[in-house]
């Protein structure tokens, strides 16, 4: 039962984020990127404060703590938001979420080197096996895979900039609780884009491109993407370790694929559909070696 809460958890986590690609193409309409994170920001850091401190659970940052806090909000939210923002402004959300999902390829390496953390080899063959279920979920036989290059630069440095957080987040005590966490990643962050806000946005911020749709997006954004979703993504993240978290990273696309069909009316053939059903495989595939690993302890307790 614990398994099935924490993988529903992350899965959840992963269908806020890949809304937040429609969200963000909605409401970069209404702000400029730095000024559209910034507010998403503020908004967030306000919910969490008032959640941890009705909850009773609000909790001072230490000192020795801040140089990890700041290192962890410089990776995310400030140079993801900016890669990812910027680059979903000129590139499609459904390449942006494909180059999203390797962020599992490059995890393990980095948690080994830092962290100590062992990759199974399972672990190795589901990544690759959901990789190939997400080529199929993007793959047009008739189509090409034509893109701005600084679009893809934009969305890779998404990519470093969440492998190089998940990683720093080990690093945070486990004396704060989760939402305490998120609260001073977003606070912190703040630090970050409210002076890039004056340098880049503030002499051409304007209400008059504000609409309806973009601040109901803005509000999607900081209440779903960049509080709930961080809050079910950090949990999982300390109880099952950095690789097995980020495979699910490639459930972005497959719920990209299937959000634009259902809101946008695109078509989802029958090779999306298998590519999504080998995702899911995949996403097994990658737990099997700990599956394995406590049944031999279950075995060797029986004699």
């Amino acid at each position: 039962m614990q398994k099935v809460k924490l993988y529903g958890a992350i899965s959840l986590a992963m269908l806020f984020w890949s809304f937040s690609f429609i969200w963000t193409q909605q409401a970069i309409l209404s702000f400029q990127p730095v000024t559209l994170v910034t507010l998403r920001l503020v908004i967030a850091s306000v919910l969490l404060f008032l959640v941890s401190k009705l909850a009773g659970r609000f909790q001072l940052m230490r000192s020795e703590d801040v140089k990890w806090f700041l290192l962890l909000a410089f990776f995310e939210p400030f140079m993801y938001y900016i890669g990812e923002t910027y680059g979903l402004t000129i590139v499609e959300s459904t390449l942006a979420s494909v180059i999203i999902s390797t962020i599992p390829l490059f995890a393990p390496v980095l948690a080994y080197f830092l962290l100590k953390e062992k990759i199974s080899f399972a672990n190795i063959v589901g990544i690759l096996v959901s990789l190939s279920g997400v080529f199929l979920v993007i793959y047009e036989p008739k189509g090409g895979f034509a893109a701005n290059p600084w679009g893809i630069v934009l969305m890779f440095l998404a990519v470093f900039s969440a492998v190089s957080y998940t990683t720093t987040l080990r690093k945070i005590s486990t004396h704060y609780s989760t939402i305490n966490v998120i609260f001073y990643q977003s606070l912190v962050g703040l630090i970050y884009f409210i002076p890039t806000f004056f340098i880049i946005d503030f002499s051409t911020f304007t209400i008059d491109k504000i609409t309806s749709d973009g601040l109901s997006a803005l509000f999607m954004l900081a209440v779903f993407a960049s509080v709930i979703a961080f809050v079910l993504f950090a949990g999982v993240v300390r109880k099952i370790g950095v690789a097995r978290t980020n495979v699910f990273v490639n459930l972005i696309p497959v719920f990209t694929a299937v959000l634009a069909w259902w809101l946008l009316d695109e078509q989802l053939n029958g090779l999306k559909m298998s590519g999504i059903a080998i995702t899911v495989f995949g996403l097994f595939v990658s737990q099997m070696g700990k599956f394995r690993f406590k049944l031999k302890q279950i075995r060797g307790t029986e004699y």
